[in-house]
């Protein structure tokens, strides 16, 4: 393979170093929290020199807002079963699995302490936010298009994943009855 079709091949080793990085950050997250590491220690985790990641990132709290963001956005597609309350159960069960899944506490924990870290954590918890909406709302105009009564995108933050944001912070269980039944309540 030569120079040229490396540069143009998608992922390749800038890919694997961001997910090492990500995985690292995660990792440490998990094990002792936000605000307890450094960038030297996630880069020593990731295999790679401080300067990659300061290069690529300018920051840890940069970083760290990256891979909040990435993780919650990028791990649940939009469904598309044909009507909204499919729609609506299989979104939420899926977001469902991400939070209880390995790494699913670390990340909505990594998301709470960011937006209420300053202006950048405001700005990153915006963000989450705004992308969360415009996902939601992609769904939410093809039950409208398919002459559904749809709700907010809003409402729905606030009565189908807020719910389930709040469970996991605090250790309750999130069962898929549970989940079925915020959806219901909300339809």
């Amino acid at each position: 393979m030569n120079e040229q079709q490396r540069a143009r091949r998608p992922g390749g080793r800038s890919a694997r170093v961001g997910a090492e990085v990500h995985q690292a950050v995660t990792d440490l997250i998990s094990e002792r929290g936000y605000g307890n590491f450094t960038v030297g220690e996630v880069a020593a985790r990731a295999g790679v020199a401080d300067s990659s990641i300061y290069r690529r990132w300018g920051s840890l709290e940069t970083l760290l807002t990256d891979v909040a963001l990435t993780r919650l956005n990028a791990q649940s597609p939009m469904p598309d079963t044909g009507s909204l309350a499919g729609d609506l159960r299989t979104y939420a069960a899926q977001v469902a699995r991400e939070i209880t899944g390995p790494d699913g506490l670390a990340v909505v924990r990594l998301a709470v302490a960011l937006s209420s870290n300053g202006q950048q954590g405001l700005q990153a918890g915006a963000d989450l936010r705004a992308e969360r909406t415009r996902q939601l709302q992609s769904m939410l105009d093809r039950a409208h298009d398919r002459g559904e009564h749809a709700p907010d995108a809003f409402d729905v933050l606030d009565h189908i994943l807020a719910p389930m944001y709040i469970r996991v912070l605090f250790g309750m269980e999130l069962t898929p009855d549970y989940v079925d039944g915020l959806v219901d309540r909300m339809l």
